[in-house]
């Protein structure tokens, strides 16, 4: 006789740790996404993973990850649901799980077409939209002159201070994992001030730029340009639209857009920080 297994909302939440980074490339690529491990072991280590079991003892039937910036804000990514249990409720079980566990605590993420109904019903407001660009970077408009040059270890209190300003939150435990999961870091400075900087970092066959931080687009498309000098492979990288100047600019190298995102808060009435020097943030794991 075949096992019963219990029924969904019975399963338990368990948490995830970088023992199951193939178990979540498997999820994700059993939604059609990419396999992504590069990026699912920076969250699974720098984030708290949530998990449900295939009661089948194969893998996963949905996962996300909460990476915390302190109790004023926090990030929810990588939502997923395996499509044999997709529409019958497990995601919404997972994400009021999250929800529980986060307590007082705001709450981002950004969220496809597909997923944004869920969340405005649990509470996430929309705040903007992120367009997410790729191709191959073919320098047709130079960037504005500006001096870019790889990072050293003297940088990173400087890179820290300027992302926290920035982004209104502690990132320490994410920023200082840069240099390893990166295969490169810039920062662009004037007067022997650093006003922005930039990763690029491997994912499947791309190579996607995030963070990006800027005093302003030319200094962003700088960064951008010093990055996509070092790598053959096609760029990939998540814009606030509200950067026009940056978009236009990468469409006229290259880059085209393959989706839209909806930038969504709870608990809050923006996303905190100053958007205006954020063009890219570090990963955009959409649910």
């Amino acid at each position: 006789m075949p096992l019963s297994h219990p029924p969904l909302d019975q399963l338990p939440i368990r948490r995830l740790t970088s023992d199951d980074l193939v178990a979540c490339a498997d999820l994700s690529e059993n939604r059609g996404w990419l396999r992504e491990e590069h990026k699912w072991g920076l969250l699974l280590t720098a984030g708290v993973g949530y998990g449900i079991d295939d009661p089948s003892g194969k893998g996963l039937v949905t996962a996300c990850v909460v990476t915390s910036y302190g109790p004023g804000l926090a990030a929810i990514g990588m939502v997923l649901v395996a499509e044999q249990y997709a529409r019958q409720g497990i995601g919404r079980r997972l994400m009021r799980h999250v929800l529980a566990e986060a307590g007082d605590t705001p709450l981002s993420l950004y969220a496809t077409s597909n997923g944004q109904p869920l969340y405005e019903q649990l509470g996430f407001t929309s705040t903007g939209r992120a367009e997410m660009l790729k191709g191959r970077f073919v320098p047709t408009e130079p960037a504005p002159a500006r001096t870019v040059r790889p990072a050293t270890a003297e940088d990173l209190q400087h890179i820290l201070r300027l992302d926290h300003e920035v982004f209104g939150a502690d990132r320490t435990h994410l920023v200082t994992r840069l240099p390893a999961f990166a295969d490169h870091l810039r920062v662009a400075e004037q007067d022997g001030e650093i006003i922005g900087f930039g990763a690029l970092w491997p994912n499947m066959d791309t190579h996607v730029i995030g963070p990006l931080i800027a005093r302003d687009p030319g200094t962003a498309q700088a960064l951008v340009a010093s990055l996509a000098a070092v790598t053959d492979r096609p760029l990939r990288t998540d814009v606030d639209t509200r950067h026009t100047t940056l978009v236009t600019w990468l469409k006229a190298n290259g880059l085209d857009q393959i989706a839209t995102n909806a930038i969504m808060i709870r608990s809050l009435p923006d996303v905190p920080g100053d958007w205006s020097r954020r063009f890219a943030p570090l990963t955009v794991a959409a649910g």
